[in-house]
């Protein structure tokens, strides 16, 4: 009786009090873009009728925040109500190996790095209150349907709240295919080729329909869809290739066709809520993880385009982080209602418990805010949202140095950490009424609005106790290329060519006296062929001759550098000449990477050899 009171409290402006406890069905997308929907005008290739189904029926946000332009840290923030600044999980690693409970800053970066970036959290902790724990704990049956990707066992939904988890899956996107076959361990298709979309729509709703009618539910249906790898159902991909137009940025029918999908079990998951009777008492929830992807390929192009917005998943530019977003809660929300209020993904934690009448937790920190009076069709009372970006995933478009955004009002104020004169920040400054596509940056022109704001991102930082970059003490100005900046990795500047090879990670090569000369800070310095044919024929051996005053374990990548394509070797880092010898267990190879150490050092390589059952192939001789 306690939590139908409060929830007729909540109620009395709308003259509504509901009967029976509210259910929840929480839908998330996965790098589904602002643009990827016909909920805001900007596609003419991709269909979401169900999605408009929803929209009729609550409230379109025109102005939702991702808390990360990547997924893990997104949804570590909708379970707690926490930025990833203030949890640390700044990463998509909650499927690694390593356990890590604590951000930290590395001791080193590559020396044309002006910025160490911090190490990310790799699983959600299981001493907080998360969402699934503290409405479980209110009597509700708890139930995750899809894509976790904060930590595997003993960190996965099961020890956060919720009583089943289907497929119970870690990994960052679906296993294998969406199409079965798949590759889960203990879930297998019921039919070939079964749309894995399709399974969880209808696991969720079987899970739903037999729950016991005077027992309330929390569903989290977080979906596969839209994330790599990219497959679809094959009917549906011949149908969008006749709807295609060479000239529109979208233009994959293969991506038009999963987000068909993803919408196909939006509408499952609203006939089901309709067909139990249940649609005055569910409140429905559908957000992205994130913008759209914007560099990886499919059908000759990239899977989507963000467009108006700047940038896609991985950057903290509009596209990456502004997703689509409706509320569906009925009594609150005004059916086919719109919201430009600025709302963020750590929002729904206390819109939530408030809204279920569930008490806050003690000693928990909530950086998201409780936004019912905009699902009413009012106005926030909030200065700024905060997205916490430390990183450079140079693949992507439009990627910047590790960073943080601050948006409020109509301002935006991008801080680059010591990307300034002599260790300083840079400033990126927008404003997104008058230029939604960041295309004019007014940091000179209002130096006093990028004051006031950074000193709010500063004040943040502080109170949250925000594990940082920081200026890097290896950095050195003739390895610095600002203009590769936003620049995918393909197409950047490269200084340091030598001989077809190429230095990543936390190194640096020149030639020196008829050697190719590693300079590493240390972490992990590697360097590799920028381009290789591909050759065959199996018995390949690669040799080298190379002294170094380093330390650690050396490694050989082949072709893609993954798990199983590595050869570990033995060095000697006693500033003599020594030579290796490391076999190669393939018959392709198609391209090579060599970590000579793993300490801080410098190494020297008089020569490299690829070598085929006795024969050399190709020698590098460095002189």
């Amino acid at each position: 009786m306690k939590r139908i009171l409060i929830i007729c409290g909540l109620m009395a402006v709308s003259g509504l009090c509901w009967a029976k406890p509210m259910n929840v069905v929480f839908i998330l997308a996965d790098d589904l873009g602002w643009a990827d929907t016909t909920l805001y005008g900007h596609t003419s290739l991709y269909e979401t009728p169900n999605l408009e189904r929803l929209a009729k029926r609550g409230m379109t946000f025109t102005r939702a925040y991702s808390a990360s332009p990547l997924c893990s840290p997104t949804r570590a923030g909708i379970l707690t109500g926490q930025t990833p600044a203030r949890i640390g999980f700044t990463a998509p690693a909650g499927h690694v190996p390593a356990v890590e409970l604590h951000a930290s800053v590395k001791k080193s970066d590559a020396p044309g790095n002006k910025a160490v970036e911090p190490s990310s959290v790799t699983r959600l902790d299981t001493a907080l209150p998360t969402l699934g724990k503290l409405i479980q704990a209110d009597g509700y049956k708890t139930g995750h349907f899809g894509k976790w990707h904060v930590g595997l066992e003993p960190y996965s939904p099961l020890e956060h709240g919720f009583d089943v988890d289907v497929p119970h899956w870690h990994g960052p996107g679906p296993a294998g295919s969406f199409v079965a076959p798949w590759a889960y361990p203990d879930f297998k298709a019921n039919y070939p080729k079964e749309h894995i979309e399709d399974r969880m729509a209808e696991e969720a709703v079987a899970w739903m329909n037999a729950l016991p009618k005077n027992k309330p539910f929390f569903m989290n249906y977080w979906q596969f869809s839209v994330h790599a790898p990219f497959d679809a159902k094959q009917e549906l991909i011949e149908e969008y290739r006749k709807k295609i137009d060479p000239d529109d940025p979208q233009r994959s029918p293969t991506y038009a066709a999963m987000v068909h999908s993803c919408d196909d079990a939006v509408g499952s998951l609203l006939d089901a809520v309709d067909q139990a009777g249940m649609a005055d008492e569910t409140i429905i929830i559908f957000i992205s993880d994130n913008g759209g992807n914007m560099y990886d390929g499919i059908d000759g192009t990239t899977p989507t385009s963000n467009a108006p917005l700047r940038g896609g998943k991985g950057s903290p530019f509009e596209g990456g982080i502004r997703v689509p977003c409706v509320v569906v809660w009925p009594g609150v929300t005004p059916p086919g209602s719109r919201s430009d209020e600025i709302i963020q993904t750590t929002d729904f934690y206390p819109t939530l418990l408030n809204g279920l009448g569930i008490s806050m937790p003690e000693n928990h920190a909530v950086d998201g805010i409780d936004i019912t009076p905009a699902l009413r069709g009012g106005a926030l009372k909030r200065d700024a949202i905060y997205t916490y970006f430390p990183h450079s995933p140079q693949a992507v478009p439009d990627w910047l140095p590790p960073s943080m955004a601050i948006h409020s009002g109509d301002w935006k104020l991008l801080r680059l950490f010591h990307h300034g004169e002599n260790g300083t920040h840079d400033y990126l400054l927008y404003n997104l009424k008058d230029d939604i596509g960041e295309k004019n940056n007014l940091a000179a022109a209002f130096p006093e609005k990028v004051q006031q704001l950074d000193g709010m991102i500063e004040d943040y930082i502080q109170r949250a106790d925000v594990v940082v970059p920081v200026a890097n003490p290896a950095f050195n100005p003739n390895y610095y290329i600002p203009e590769n900046i936003g620049v995918p990795i393909q197409h950047q500047k490269v200084i340091g060519v030598i001989d077809g090879w190429k230095a990543s990670g936390t190194c640096m090569i020149h030639q020196e006296n008829g050697a190719l000369v590693v300079e590493s800070t240390g972490e992990d310095p590697y360097f590799e062929l920028e381009k290789m044919d591909k050759v065959t024929g199996g018995s390949w051996v690669v040799r080298l001759r190379m002294k170094s005053n380093a330390a650690g374990t050396a490694c050989l990548y082949y072709n893609t550098p993954a798990p199983g394509r590595t050869v570990n070797f033995p060095v000697q880092h006693d500033g003599k000449w020594h030579e290796y010898e490391v076999k190669i267990p393939a018959a392709t190879l198609s391209g090579l990477r060599i970590d000579p150490s793993r300490g801080p050092g410098t190494m020297e390589i008089d020569w490299i050899r690829l070598e085929q059952a006795g024969q050399v192939v190709q020698k590098w001789n460095f002189e």
